[in-house]
Protein backbone atom coordinates (compact mmCIF):
# COMPACT_ATOMS: atom_id res chain seq x y z
CA UNK A 1 0.00 0.00 0.00
CA UNK A 2 1.14 3.50 -0.74
CA UNK A 3 1.90 5.44 2.33
CA UNK A 4 2.33 8.85 0.06
CA UNK A 5 -1.97 9.13 0.31
CA UNK A 6 -2.71 12.28 2.59
CA UNK A 7 -6.43 12.60 1.48
CA UNK A 8 -8.92 10.21 0.31
CA UNK A 9 -12.54 10.80 -1.06
CA UNK A 10 -14.70 7.31 0.02
CA UNK A 11 -17.91 6.78 -1.55
CA UNK A 12 -20.34 6.11 1.58
CA UNK A 13 -23.58 4.38 2.10
CA UNK A 14 -23.46 4.05 5.97
CA UNK A 15 -23.81 0.53 5.39
CA UNK A 16 -21.56 -2.48 6.51
CA UNK A 17 -18.91 -2.56 4.04
CA UNK A 18 -18.23 1.12 3.80
CA UNK A 19 -18.55 1.82 7.65
CA UNK A 20 -15.59 -0.80 8.24
CA UNK A 21 -13.72 0.76 5.68
CA UNK A 22 -13.60 4.27 7.61
CA UNK A 23 -11.35 2.87 10.36
CA UNK A 24 -9.59 0.83 8.01
CA UNK A 25 -8.24 3.86 5.89
CA UNK A 26 -7.08 5.44 8.92
CA UNK A 27 -5.13 2.38 9.95
CA UNK A 28 -3.43 1.70 6.83
CA UNK A 29 -3.10 5.18 5.26
CA UNK A 30 -1.52 7.08 8.69
CA UNK A 31 -2.32 10.33 9.00
CA UNK A 32 -5.08 10.37 5.54
CA UNK A 33 -7.73 12.61 5.71
CA UNK A 34 -10.97 10.63 4.83
CA UNK A 35 -13.65 12.83 2.99
CA UNK A 36 -16.84 10.87 2.87
CA UNK A 37 -19.47 11.59 -0.30
CA UNK A 38 -22.94 10.31 -0.42
CA UNK A 39 -25.13 10.87 -3.12
CA UNK A 40 -29.02 10.78 -2.48
CA UNK A 41 -29.87 8.72 -5.24
CA UNK A 42 -33.54 7.50 -3.77
CA UNK A 43 -32.69 5.02 -1.45
CA UNK A 44 -35.50 4.58 0.84
CA UNK A 45 -33.48 5.03 3.66
CA UNK A 46 -33.02 8.07 6.50
CA UNK A 47 -30.00 9.95 5.36
CA UNK A 48 -30.26 12.62 8.73
CA UNK A 49 -28.04 10.84 10.69
CA UNK A 50 -25.23 10.07 8.14
CA UNK A 51 -23.14 12.81 8.42
CA UNK A 52 -22.87 11.94 12.33
CA UNK A 53 -22.27 8.39 11.48
CA UNK A 54 -19.35 9.29 9.00
CA UNK A 55 -17.47 11.53 11.64
CA UNK A 56 -17.36 9.04 14.59
CA UNK A 57 -16.24 6.18 12.18
CA UNK A 58 -12.93 8.83 11.55
CA UNK A 59 -13.86 11.08 8.41
CA UNK A 60 -13.20 14.28 8.49
CA UNK A 61 -16.69 15.59 6.48
CA UNK A 62 -19.09 14.22 4.51
CA UNK A 63 -21.05 15.76 1.66
CA UNK A 64 -24.46 14.42 1.32
CA UNK A 65 -25.82 15.08 -2.60
CA UNK A 66 -29.05 14.97 -3.60
CA UNK A 67 -29.19 13.74 -7.22
CA UNK A 68 -32.19 12.05 -7.56
CA UNK A 69 -33.53 14.70 -10.47
CA UNK A 70 -30.25 14.19 -12.14
CA UNK A 71 -30.45 10.84 -12.28
CA UNK A 72 -34.17 10.07 -13.52
CA UNK A 73 -33.62 13.05 -15.98
CA UNK A 74 -30.32 11.89 -17.35
CA UNK A 75 -29.93 8.38 -16.41
CA UNK A 76 -33.12 6.53 -16.08
CA UNK A 77 -34.77 7.96 -18.65
CA UNK A 78 -32.02 7.42 -20.99
CA UNK A 79 -32.05 3.62 -19.98
CA UNK A 80 -35.54 3.34 -20.53
CA UNK A 81 -35.66 4.96 -23.93
CA UNK A 82 -32.75 2.78 -24.95
CA UNK A 83 -35.40 -0.35 -23.52
CA UNK A 84 -32.31 -1.68 -22.34
CA UNK A 85 -32.54 -4.80 -20.44
CA UNK A 86 -29.82 -7.42 -19.29
CA UNK A 87 -30.03 -11.06 -20.33
CA UNK A 88 -33.86 -10.17 -20.65
CA UNK A 89 -34.50 -9.96 -16.66
CA UNK A 90 -32.48 -7.23 -15.06
CA UNK A 91 -34.44 -3.40 -15.78
CA UNK A 92 -30.15 -2.58 -14.14
CA UNK A 93 -31.27 -0.66 -11.03
CA UNK A 94 -28.01 -0.70 -9.77
CA UNK A 95 -25.83 -0.77 -12.61
CA UNK A 96 -27.20 2.70 -14.13
CA UNK A 97 -26.45 4.56 -10.85
CA UNK A 98 -22.95 3.50 -10.17
CA UNK A 99 -21.47 5.98 -12.91
CA UNK A 100 -23.84 8.94 -11.46
CA UNK A 101 -22.35 8.33 -8.12
CA UNK A 102 -18.72 7.61 -9.58
CA UNK A 103 -18.62 10.70 -11.12
CA UNK A 104 -19.65 13.24 -8.28
CA UNK A 105 -17.21 11.01 -6.44
CA UNK A 106 -14.96 12.68 -8.71
CA UNK A 107 -15.68 15.89 -8.82
CA UNK A 108 -14.96 16.04 -5.14
CA UNK A 109 -11.83 14.81 -5.01
CA UNK A 110 -10.65 17.32 -8.01
CA UNK A 111 -12.70 19.79 -5.74
CA UNK A 112 -10.60 18.73 -2.23
CA UNK A 113 -7.26 18.03 -4.54
CA UNK A 114 -7.29 14.56 -2.90
CA UNK A 115 -4.65 11.73 -4.11
CA UNK A 116 -7.23 8.76 -4.26
CA UNK A 117 -10.92 7.49 -4.45
CA UNK A 118 -12.10 4.38 -2.56
CA UNK A 119 -15.49 2.38 -3.02
CA UNK A 120 -16.61 -0.59 -0.75
CA UNK A 121 -16.98 -2.65 -3.54
CA UNK A 122 -16.00 -6.54 -3.18
CA UNK A 123 -13.81 -8.01 -5.59
CA UNK A 124 -16.46 -10.65 -6.75
CA UNK A 125 -18.60 -8.05 -8.17
CA UNK A 126 -19.76 -5.86 -10.70
CA UNK A 127 -19.66 -2.45 -9.12
CA UNK A 128 -15.82 -2.37 -8.67
CA UNK A 129 -15.59 -2.65 -12.50
CA UNK A 130 -18.34 0.17 -12.98
CA UNK A 131 -17.15 2.62 -10.15
CA UNK A 132 -13.03 2.24 -11.42
CA UNK A 133 -14.35 2.85 -15.11
CA UNK A 134 -15.76 5.84 -14.27
CA UNK A 135 -12.67 6.70 -12.30
CA UNK A 136 -10.61 5.89 -15.40
CA UNK A 137 -12.62 7.55 -18.00
CA UNK A 138 -12.91 11.67 -15.99
CA UNK A 139 -9.81 11.23 -13.56
CA UNK A 140 -7.48 8.32 -14.75
CA UNK A 141 -4.47 9.71 -12.71
CA UNK A 142 -5.85 9.45 -8.74
CA UNK A 143 -5.36 6.19 -7.17
CA UNK A 144 -7.70 3.64 -6.80
CA UNK A 145 -8.15 1.89 -3.28
CA UNK A 146 -10.41 -1.19 -3.10
CA UNK A 147 -9.95 -2.51 0.21
CA UNK A 148 -11.93 -5.76 -0.63
CA UNK A 149 -9.51 -6.60 -2.49
CA UNK A 150 -6.62 -5.71 -0.23
CA UNK A 151 -7.82 -7.15 3.30
CA UNK A 152 -8.14 -10.23 4.87
CA UNK A 153 -11.50 -9.65 5.57
CA UNK A 154 -13.55 -12.39 3.34
CA UNK A 155 -17.39 -12.69 4.27
CA UNK A 156 -19.81 -10.64 5.51
CA UNK A 157 -19.79 -12.09 8.92
CA UNK A 158 -16.04 -11.33 9.43
CA UNK A 159 -16.72 -7.97 8.31
CA UNK A 160 -19.77 -7.77 11.24
CA UNK A 161 -17.09 -8.68 13.90
CA UNK A 162 -14.53 -6.22 12.46
CA UNK A 163 -17.37 -3.60 12.90
CA UNK A 164 -18.41 -4.79 16.28
CA UNK A 165 -14.74 -4.79 16.79
CA UNK A 166 -14.39 -1.06 16.50
CA UNK A 167 -17.56 -0.31 18.16
CA UNK A 168 -19.16 0.94 14.81
CA UNK A 169 -22.92 1.33 14.57
CA UNK A 170 -24.30 -1.01 11.73
CA UNK A 171 -28.08 -0.35 12.52
CA UNK A 172 -30.37 -2.95 11.88
CA UNK A 173 -27.55 -4.97 10.24
CA UNK A 174 -26.60 -8.13 11.60
CA UNK A 175 -26.04 -11.83 11.00
CA UNK A 176 -29.14 -12.84 10.92
CA UNK A 177 -30.12 -9.98 8.42
CA UNK A 178 -27.58 -10.98 6.16
CA UNK A 179 -28.95 -9.82 2.64
CA UNK A 180 -26.91 -7.78 0.82
CA UNK A 181 -29.05 -4.88 -0.50
CA UNK A 182 -28.98 -2.12 -2.59
CA UNK A 183 -32.04 0.56 -3.01
CA UNK A 184 -32.30 3.59 -5.42
CA UNK A 185 -35.55 5.53 -7.26
CA UNK A 186 -35.70 2.33 -9.86
CA UNK A 187 -35.40 -0.39 -7.67
CA UNK A 188 -34.69 -2.93 -4.60
CA UNK A 189 -32.34 -5.36 -4.97
CA UNK A 190 -31.60 -8.65 -3.22
CA UNK A 191 -28.54 -11.51 -2.67
CA UNK A 192 -26.78 -13.13 -0.37
CA UNK A 193 -27.44 -15.40 2.56
CA UNK A 194 -30.09 -18.19 1.44
CA UNK A 195 -30.84 -16.83 -2.38
CA UNK A 196 -27.19 -17.71 -2.74
CA UNK A 197 -29.02 -21.57 -3.11
CA UNK A 198 -31.02 -20.60 -6.36
CA UNK A 199 -33.24 -23.75 -5.76
CA UNK A 200 -34.61 -21.85 -2.71
CA UNK A 201 -37.45 -19.96 -2.92
CA UNK A 202 -37.17 -16.02 -2.12
CA UNK A 203 -38.91 -15.56 1.46
CA UNK A 204 -41.84 -13.68 1.18
CA UNK A 205 -40.43 -11.07 4.08
CA UNK A 206 -37.45 -10.49 2.24
CA UNK A 207 -39.29 -8.51 0.07
CA UNK A 208 -39.76 -4.65 1.16
CA UNK A 209 -40.93 -2.65 -1.67
CA UNK A 210 -43.71 -4.59 -3.19
CA UNK A 211 -47.03 -6.26 -1.83
CA UNK A 212 -46.99 -10.28 -2.41
CA UNK A 213 -49.75 -10.39 -5.28
CA UNK A 214 -51.95 -12.30 -2.75
CA UNK A 215 -51.85 -9.60 -1.22
CA UNK A 216 -52.49 -7.07 -3.89
CA UNK A 217 -55.82 -5.11 -4.19
CA UNK A 218 -58.59 -8.01 -5.79
CA UNK A 219 -59.73 -5.06 -8.31
CA UNK A 220 -57.87 -3.68 -11.30
CA UNK A 221 -56.07 -0.02 -11.18
CA UNK A 222 -56.08 1.27 -14.44
CA UNK A 223 -53.42 4.11 -15.61
CA UNK A 224 -52.26 5.66 -18.65
CA UNK A 225 -48.76 6.84 -19.58
CA UNK A 226 -47.95 9.90 -21.92
CA UNK A 227 -44.61 9.82 -24.10
CA UNK A 228 -42.96 12.54 -26.04
CA UNK A 229 -39.37 11.30 -27.85
CA UNK A 230 -39.31 8.34 -26.07
CA UNK A 231 -39.58 9.85 -22.75
CA UNK A 232 -42.54 9.49 -20.36
CA UNK A 233 -44.20 12.91 -19.63
CA UNK A 234 -47.29 12.51 -17.91
CA UNK A 235 -49.52 10.26 -15.66
CA UNK A 236 -53.51 10.14 -16.50
CA UNK A 237 -53.55 13.34 -19.04
CA UNK A 238 -51.52 15.37 -16.75
CA UNK A 239 -47.80 16.20 -16.90
CA UNK A 240 -45.87 15.06 -14.39
CA UNK A 241 -42.64 16.25 -13.70
CA UNK A 242 -39.99 13.09 -13.89
CA UNK A 243 -38.88 12.63 -10.16
CA UNK A 244 -42.77 12.56 -9.15
CA UNK A 245 -43.78 10.29 -12.20
CA UNK A 246 -41.23 7.44 -11.64
CA UNK A 247 -42.28 7.70 -7.38
CA UNK A 248 -45.68 7.15 -8.16
CA UNK A 249 -45.65 4.43 -10.58
CA UNK A 250 -43.39 2.83 -7.67
CA UNK A 251 -45.96 3.54 -5.63
CA UNK A 252 -48.67 2.20 -7.94
CA UNK A 253 -46.43 -0.87 -8.88
CA UNK A 254 -45.78 -1.90 -5.64
CA UNK A 255 -48.96 -1.33 -4.10
CA UNK A 256 -50.38 -4.34 -6.67
CA UNK A 257 -47.39 -6.90 -7.02
CA UNK A 258 -45.77 -5.18 -9.77
CA UNK A 259 -41.83 -5.79 -10.46
CA UNK A 260 -40.31 -8.57 -8.81
CA UNK A 261 -37.95 -10.29 -10.53
CA UNK A 262 -35.42 -13.57 -9.57
CA UNK A 263 -32.94 -14.21 -11.91
CA UNK A 264 -29.23 -16.22 -12.19
CA UNK A 265 -26.99 -13.26 -13.94
CA UNK A 266 -23.81 -13.73 -15.64
CA UNK A 267 -21.57 -11.07 -13.66
CA UNK A 268 -18.85 -8.95 -15.68
CA UNK A 269 -15.80 -10.96 -13.62
CA UNK A 270 -17.49 -14.10 -15.12
CA UNK A 271 -19.11 -16.36 -12.16
CA UNK A 272 -22.74 -16.60 -12.15
CA UNK A 273 -24.92 -14.97 -9.15
CA UNK A 274 -28.38 -15.19 -8.03
CA UNK A 275 -30.42 -11.85 -7.72
CA UNK A 276 -33.74 -11.00 -6.45
CA UNK A 277 -34.70 -7.57 -7.82
CA UNK A 278 -37.73 -4.97 -7.03
CA UNK A 279 -38.54 -2.65 -9.76
CA UNK A 280 -42.12 -1.81 -9.52
CA UNK A 281 -42.66 1.45 -11.67
CA UNK A 282 -39.95 0.80 -14.17
CA UNK A 283 -41.58 -2.68 -14.88
CA UNK A 284 -44.51 -0.13 -15.94
CA UNK A 285 -42.60 1.99 -17.97
CA UNK A 286 -41.05 -0.58 -19.95
CA UNK A 287 -44.28 -2.15 -20.45
CA UNK A 288 -45.60 0.98 -21.72
CA UNK A 289 -42.63 1.76 -23.95
CA UNK A 290 -42.84 -1.76 -25.71
CA UNK A 291 -46.05 -1.18 -26.64
CA UNK A 292 -45.80 2.43 -27.76
CA UNK A 293 -42.74 1.32 -30.28
CA UNK A 294 -44.82 -1.58 -32.06
CA UNK A 295 -47.11 1.24 -32.83
CA UNK A 296 -44.67 3.55 -33.51
CA UNK A 297 -41.41 2.16 -35.51
CA UNK A 298 -41.70 0.43 -38.41
CA UNK A 299 -40.18 -3.41 -38.74
CA UNK A 300 -36.79 -2.10 -39.59
CA UNK A 301 -36.12 0.23 -37.00
CA UNK A 302 -37.98 -1.38 -33.97
CA UNK A 303 -36.08 -4.71 -35.27
CA UNK A 304 -32.60 -2.54 -35.33
CA UNK A 305 -33.24 -0.96 -32.18
CA UNK A 306 -33.79 -4.00 -30.24
CA UNK A 307 -30.36 -5.57 -30.75
CA UNK A 308 -28.92 -1.83 -30.33
CA UNK A 309 -30.77 -2.26 -27.09
CA UNK A 310 -28.78 -5.37 -25.75
CA UNK A 311 -25.64 -3.63 -26.56
CA UNK A 312 -26.76 -0.67 -24.44
CA UNK A 313 -27.62 -2.86 -21.82
CA UNK A 314 -24.29 -4.43 -22.12
CA UNK A 315 -22.26 -1.62 -21.60
CA UNK A 316 -24.31 0.11 -18.65
CA UNK A 317 -23.96 -3.66 -16.77
CA UNK A 318 -20.06 -3.00 -17.45
CA UNK A 319 -20.14 0.04 -16.44
CA UNK A 320 -19.18 1.55 -19.61
CA UNK A 321 -21.13 4.91 -19.41
CA UNK A 322 -18.60 7.46 -20.11
CA UNK A 323 -17.55 5.75 -23.71
CA UNK A 324 -17.63 7.14 -27.11
CA UNK A 325 -19.79 4.08 -27.88
CA UNK A 326 -22.33 4.70 -25.13
CA UNK A 327 -22.67 8.36 -25.86
CA UNK A 328 -23.23 7.53 -29.58
CA UNK A 329 -25.39 4.97 -28.76
CA UNK A 330 -27.65 7.57 -27.21
CA UNK A 331 -27.14 10.00 -30.08
CA UNK A 332 -28.70 7.28 -32.15
CA UNK A 333 -31.96 6.77 -29.60
CA UNK A 334 -32.36 10.08 -29.81
CA UNK A 335 -33.17 10.24 -33.36
CA UNK A 336 -35.30 6.76 -33.79
CA UNK A 337 -37.45 8.17 -30.95
CA UNK A 338 -38.32 10.99 -32.57
CA UNK A 339 -42.03 10.27 -33.40
CA UNK A 340 -42.23 7.64 -29.95
CA UNK A 341 -45.26 9.59 -28.49
CA UNK A 342 -48.47 9.09 -27.59
CA UNK A 343 -49.92 7.34 -24.59
CA UNK A 344 -50.30 3.82 -23.46
CA UNK A 345 -53.27 2.50 -20.72
CA UNK A 346 -52.13 -0.11 -18.58
CA UNK A 347 -54.83 -2.47 -15.64
CA UNK A 348 -52.26 -3.38 -12.82
CA UNK A 349 -53.81 -6.63 -11.08
CA UNK A 350 -51.97 -9.19 -9.20
CA UNK A 351 -48.64 -8.97 -10.48
CA UNK A 352 -49.72 -8.30 -13.64
CA UNK A 353 -49.69 -5.66 -16.51
CA UNK A 354 -52.58 -5.84 -19.00
CA UNK A 355 -52.21 -3.64 -21.97
CA UNK A 356 -55.59 -1.86 -21.54
CA UNK A 357 -54.68 0.25 -25.44
CA UNK A 358 -52.66 2.30 -26.70
CA UNK A 359 -52.16 5.06 -29.24
CA UNK A 360 -50.18 7.78 -30.85
CA UNK A 361 -50.22 10.90 -33.67
CA UNK A 362 -47.42 9.09 -35.71
CA UNK A 363 -49.15 5.29 -35.49
CA UNK A 364 -48.09 3.58 -38.10
CA UNK A 365 -51.50 1.53 -38.00
CA UNK A 366 -53.73 2.00 -40.40
CA UNK A 367 -56.74 0.60 -39.42
CA UNK A 368 -58.37 0.37 -43.21
CA UNK A 369 -55.65 -1.33 -44.29
CA UNK A 370 -55.04 -4.20 -41.20
CA UNK A 371 -59.17 -4.73 -41.62
CA UNK A 372 -60.44 -8.72 -42.63
CA UNK A 373 -63.06 -6.80 -43.91
CA UNK A 374 -63.12 -4.82 -47.30
CA UNK A 375 -60.21 -2.26 -47.51
CA UNK A 376 -58.02 -0.43 -50.05
CA UNK A 377 -55.80 -3.54 -50.06
CA UNK A 378 -55.46 -5.39 -53.80
CA UNK A 379 -54.96 -8.66 -52.30
CA UNK A 380 -53.77 -9.32 -55.79
CA UNK A 381 -51.07 -7.65 -55.06
CA UNK A 382 -49.34 -10.62 -52.92
CA UNK A 383 -48.81 -13.06 -55.76
CA UNK A 384 -45.82 -10.99 -57.39
CA UNK A 385 -44.65 -10.17 -54.08
CA UNK A 386 -44.20 -13.56 -53.06
CA UNK A 387 -43.10 -14.83 -56.14
CA UNK A 388 -40.07 -12.56 -56.16
CA UNK A 389 -39.97 -12.56 -52.27
CA UNK A 390 -39.19 -16.09 -52.11
CA UNK A 391 -37.19 -16.45 -55.72
CA UNK A 392 -34.05 -16.65 -53.90
CA UNK A 393 -35.93 -19.99 -51.66
CA UNK A 394 -37.13 -21.69 -55.02
CA UNK A 395 -33.96 -21.70 -56.58
CA UNK A 396 -32.41 -23.19 -53.62
CA UNK A 397 -34.90 -25.63 -53.46
CA UNK A 398 -34.71 -26.47 -57.03
CA UNK A 399 -31.09 -26.62 -56.93
CA UNK A 400 -30.87 -29.14 -53.83
CA UNK A 401 -33.67 -31.57 -55.10
CA UNK A 402 -30.87 -32.55 -58.03
CA UNK A 403 -31.48 -30.19 -60.93
CA UNK A 404 -28.61 -30.27 -63.69
CA UNK A 405 -27.73 -27.35 -65.46
CA UNK A 406 -27.54 -29.17 -69.02
CA UNK A 407 -31.27 -30.40 -69.04
CA UNK A 408 -33.13 -28.34 -66.19
CA UNK A 409 -34.66 -31.27 -65.22
CA UNK A 410 -34.69 -33.68 -61.77
CA UNK A 411 -37.00 -35.87 -59.93
CA UNK A 412 -39.68 -33.82 -58.60
CA UNK A 413 -39.52 -30.73 -60.78
CA UNK A 414 -43.19 -30.36 -61.79
CA UNK A 415 -44.29 -31.12 -58.09
CA UNK A 416 -42.03 -27.97 -57.28
CA UNK A 417 -43.19 -25.58 -59.84
CA UNK A 418 -43.84 -22.32 -58.79
CA UNK A 419 -41.19 -22.55 -56.19
CA UNK A 420 -42.89 -25.15 -53.86
CA UNK A 421 -41.51 -28.01 -52.33
CA UNK A 422 -43.45 -31.39 -52.07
Amino acid sequence: MEKNIKKIVLAYSGGLDTSIIIPWLKENYPGAEIVAMCTNVGQDEDLSGLEKKALASGASKLYLLDVREEFVQDYLFPLLRAGAIYEDKYLLGTSIARPLQAMHQVNIALKEKADAVAHGCTGKGNDQVRFELTYKALAPHLKVIAPWRLWNIRSREEAIDYAEEHKIDLGNISKENIYSRDCNLWHLSHEGGDLEDPWNRPKEEMFKLTKSPKEAPDEEREVTIDFEKGFPVGLNGKKVPPLHLVEELNTLGAENGIGRTDMVETRQVGMKSRGVYETPGGSILYAAMRELEMLTLDSDALHFKRMVAMKYAELVYSGKWFTPLRESMDAFMEKISEYTAGSVKLFLYKGNMIIGGRKSPYSLYIQDLASFGASAYDHHDATGFINLFGLSTGVTAIVHHGVTADTGQAPGIKEMAGFHRK
